[in-house]
């Protein structure tokens, strides 16, 4: 079989358009489904789909016709998307009035059609209404069944109601077509591991077809078995009268019939009486049945040749009582248990049971702490006593406890006898606290704090931490907002326990106020004083500077950066370092005493694997601190590296991480997509992290109600005639290096090359030309906008912020705003620090109205309130960073309402682009792809569609 690839709704809409036929064959999922036009256009392409031909019945006015049409074949995988979306669109309840269905999609009846079968087909599935085959050519095979009368009555339904194009295929009987598209479902669906453990042949697990003629007569007897008109079930009984004795565990086979569920018989009655309801086929039915229990689990011989009830051992019933119930009920052979005796002995793991609670939480978090993790027997929720558990992990299958017989299968024996579990360091206990949740043996198990890790939890829960909250320090000069000072008490709560935190809000929210807040109240501490080192971006050192002396006068603020820098004298107030200065000083920092070590833009640090994140991790401290708007901008490993630093331990290693975290996030948001799982384990981590990181948003309730209004604008524009040709021609020949066969790299690099060229074509022709001196006027439609915008802008006395992601680009507006007398500035990574600094100053002073911005140097940290406008020349794939820009303006201190336009030129890739965007808002809930780099992964067809020159009109 084919490669799986999954439709996004986008993809899935035009195929739900289209009739569709399904065309079985051998086995029974390589069947196919044709989508085509009755019109004879040829259907859209779709990712996996190959385009052919089919000679299909048509409508001829009032006769029919046998017609070739052009079709789309997707393998049945592939199509399930497209199937469902027509069943909701068209009969789930949420369509419009305009006949399509919520999605806005209006689906042909045929492939509504094929979507009902597919939900028929979904439902069979989930309840196990699977027999394992072999195909007419000697293919594995599974297909539905067996039916119950309901599912009969379903099938003849839809067969009756099936639209003509969907059984379009010449000599088509609905009610077989029907029936071989479950079957086709039934092969496609189950090709899981446990597919082989429920027939103990790998052939049924395997996606390719397996050749397996030699499992047909197996196969037959299995199918024979479920399809006859009997089932089997197995009832555990203890017997026996001596009260001290054991009783002895007894299996007994019970048939019932399929017709009738209330007809019902004990193997030992059904084969010695002659007059019983269940049919003068009972009895073979139940040897066949026996037969083939037989096969799944071995001790079921014993019940042969003829069926009656047997007595287990101790190693049967444990094993009965472990996975072989389990692989029993798969092939549809229930097991009930005596009520009395089974059920209320379990096994609970328990972390920081047999620990007081620490004294001081400072230290025991900071340092080599380990917190016991145990098994807890219990019976119905009481705990048994040392001699009651130590009785249970015996290993005997029937023990006597609380004056009653039990039965412990080998799992709840095994925990009993070793209890003790390898113990959890302190921060790994806060976790799994905070989760409920710890791996043990490879396989997730809900844990029961202690009292005391509960109360800690309860702790780090309250907003204000329980106790007597803290007050902004008298040495402070200003006075805290509400969500400030609780953002105060959050880090001041976090940093006295010894764990640290990332204070995530929003841009222009006051994050450094705050960190200069809690400098100043530890230094009220004895335990707490001492210096403040700030790791920051280059551009941020006099913003800091300037921030402590006007909030925390008198602080000693020391810069460790340039030539000659030192840490003499730094033992007291603030040290500002820069990122690229702290990874090549690492080792002098670190061997200095600091209190609070503070990573402001904490992106800056998001790839754990970086030489910056490492030098980080070299510098001790008492407290650490993550400041940045943007905790997770492409994935979630960022957030880990974040909170790695700040608390390490808390989410386990990078490798754990993506097993336990990552992997099962983007699994389950594949099905939330489709409306088929909800996103436990996001809330899971949400509910992990939540303590450690305190996010605020500007849009939260009462967290920045004096801010202005905010007006975001997409400004449309179109390509010139000059940028048009640029732009066929770029895709014309960047394709076709594409589509002659590079891979790997060279195939990523050329997709690079490719959006770059674009990008640059859509905001000059001049910048992708490499044209320094080149006339500007009239070769661009961006341009053009760009002048009005400005124009305007200026008229009314107000003042803009350009973002650009290329400094090419930036230095093509400065000459172009020259040369029509507008004064600019333009500040990219190459400015230097102190000239960095007069440029704000200057602008917020008012001497110029247009501030020209490299992205990547300024989109974070900087103070530019005095704009009024914010423009986006080109797009950053990445609305965490775009945002980021944006509140360079949109901040504390703003008191004049903010636009922000959008330049996004029509019908080309950044249109698309601009659509996916709105996707990507919530980082934290999707994992987002690192912009352009993505977009490496899509194929050739889904490349050349994303890039299309399209007409606009």
């Amino acid at each position: 079989m084919e490669r799986m690839v999954w439709m996004t709704p986008e993809q899935a809409a035009p195929l739900a358009r289209c009739a569709a036929v399904f065309e079985p064959d051998d086995p029974a999922r390589t069947g196919r489904i044709a989508f085509w036009d009755p019109a004879g256009d040829a259907p859209p392409e779709a990712p996996g789909g190959e385009p052919g031909e089919a000679e299909l019945v048509v409508r001829d006015g009032e006769d029919v016709a046998l017609r070739t049409l052009p079709v789309l074949r997707l393998p049945l995988a592939h199509a399930l998307p497209a199937l469902a979306l027509a069943r909701r669109a068209a009969g789930d309840g949420t369509g419009g009035s305009d006949g399509t269905g919520g999605d806005g999609v209006r689906p042909h009846p045929a492939a509504a059609f094929w979507g009902g079968a597919l939900a028929l087909a979904l439902h069979v599935t989930a309840r196990e209404r699977l027999l394992p085959g072999v195909s007419p050519d000697g293919y594995d095979t599974w297909r539905a069944g067996p039916f119950d009368a309901a599912d009969i009555a379903r099938l003849r339904e839809l067969a009756d109601a099936a639209p003509a194009e969907a059984i379009a295929v010449p000599g088509t009987d609905p009610a077989e077509l029907v029936r071989a598209f479950l079957d086709a479902v039934a092969d496609t669906l189950p090709r899981t591991p446990a597919a082989q453990a429920a027939t103990g042949r790998a052939a049924f697990s395997a996606a390719e077809p397996q050749h397996v003629p030699q499992l047909r007569a197996w196969a037959e007897e299995i199918s024979a078995g479920l399809d006859s008109g009997l089932r089997m079930s197995l009832r555990v009984e203890l017997t026996g009268t001596a009260p001290d004795a054991p009783p002895v565990p007894r299996l007994v086979p019970r048939a019932h019939s399929l017709a009738d569920p209330t007809l019902a018989l004990d193997a030992d009655e059904l084969f010695v009486r002659a007059d019983h309801a269940l049919g003068p086929r009972a009895q073979a039915d139940m040897v066949l049945a026996v037969r083939r229990a037989a096969g799944v689990w071995e001790p079921l011989e014993r019940l042969l040749p003829v069926p009656g009830a047997i007595d287990l051992t101790d190693r049967e019933l444990q094993e009965l009582l472990g996975g072989a119930a389990g692989r029993l009920a798969g092939h549809g052979i229930d097991v009930t248990w005596p009520e009395e005796a089974a059920g209320g002995l379990t096994a609970r793991a328990v972390v920081g049971a047999d620990r007081v609670p620490p004294a001081d939480l400072r230290s025991f978090f900071g340092g080599d702490g380990t917190v016991d993790l145990r098994w807890r027997i219990e019976l119905d929720g009481e705990l048994l006593t040392e001699e009651e558990a130590a009785a249970v992990g015996e290993g005997r299958a029937v023990v006597r406890l609380k004056d009653r017989w039990l039965m412990v299968g080998a799992e709840i024996a095994g925990k009993a006898r070793e209890r003790q579990l390898p113990p959890l360091t302190a921060v790994g206990a806060l976790a799994v606290a905070l989760t409920g949740h710890t791996e043990i043996g490879g396989e997730r198990v809900r844990v029961a704090p202690s009292e005391w890790l509960l109360a800690l939890r309860h702790r780090l829960a309250d907003p204000d931490g329980g106790g007597e909250p803290a007050e902004q320090p008298a040495a402070l000069t200003a006075t805290l907002r509400d969500y400030q000072l609780r953002g105060l008490r959050w880090m001041d709560r976090m940093t006295s326990l010894g764990l640290g935190g990332c204070l995530a809000d929003d841009m222009g929210l006051g994050k450094t106020i705050q960190l200069i807040s809690l400098h100043l109240l530890r230094q009220e501490n004895e335990e707490d004083r001492g210096p403040t080192l700030v790791v920051c971006p280059a551009s941020l050192l006099g913003n800091w500077e300037r921030e402590v002396g006007r909030f925390a006068p008198g602080t000693p603020v020391h810069r460790y950066h340039g030539p000659g820098r030192t840490l003499a004298g730094a033992d007291e107030g603030f040290v500002l370092t820069t990122y690229s200065t702290m990874r090549l000083d690492a080792g002098q920092l670190g061997a200095h005493p600091w209190s609070l070590v503070v990573a402001d833009e904490a992106q800056h640090v998001k790839n754990p694997h970086s030489s910056t994140a490492k030098a980080l991790r070299l510098i001790g401290a008492r407290a650490r601190i993550a400041l940045t708007g943007t905790p997770v901008e492409n994935n979630l490993f960022e957030l880990w590296a974040v909170l790695d630093w700040t608390t390490p331990g808390l989410l386990g290693t990078h490798g754990r991480f993506r097993k336990r975290w990552v992997a099962p996030i983007e699994a389950e948001r594949a099905l939330a997509a489709e409306g088929e799982q909800e996103q436990h384990t996001a809330r899971l981590l949400a509910d992990l992290v939540r303590p450690f990181l305190l996010r605020r948003r500007k849009t939260d309730p009462g967290i920045a109600p004096e801010l202005p209004p905010k007006t975001e604008t997409d400004r449309p524009v179109a390509l010139t005639a000059e940028q048009e040709a640029l732009y066929r021609k770029q895709v014309e020949q960047v394709m076709g290096e594409i589509r002659d066969g590079a891979g790997g790299i060279a195939r990523s690099g050329l997709v690079l090359k490719l959006l770059t060229g674009l990008k640059q074509i859509c905001n000059h022709p001049a910048q992708f030309l490499k044209e320094e001196d080149a006339p500007l006027a009239g070769r661009s439609g961006k341009l053009e906008l760009f002048d009005e915008l400005i124009g305007t802008i200026t008229a009314e006395g107000g003042a803009a912020l350009v973002f650009t992601q290329y400094v090419t680009m930036a230095r093509l507006l400065e000459r172009h705003l020259r040369e029509r007398g507008t004064p600019a500035l333009l500040l990219h990574g190459g400015t230097p620090v102190a000239k960095r600094e007069e440029m704000v100053r200057r602008f917020q002073d008012g001497e110029f109205p247009v501030f020209l911005l490299s992205l990547k140097a300024a989109g974070t940290g900087l103070n530019l309130t005095r704009a009024d406008h914010v423009v986006h020349y080109d797009r950053w794939w990445n609305p965490a960073v775009e945002a980021q820009a944006t509140d360079r303006a949109y901040r504390i201190g703003q008191t004049k309402p903010v636009q922000v336009h959008r330049m996004i030129t029509e019908g080309t890739v950044e249109d698309r682009i601009a659509a996916l965007l709105e996707a990507k808002k919530e980082l934290a809930d999707a994992v987002l792809g690192s912009g352009e780099q993505a977009l490496t992964e899509l194929t050739n067809d889904e490349l050349a569609n994303l890039v299309e020159l399209r007409s606009t009109v």
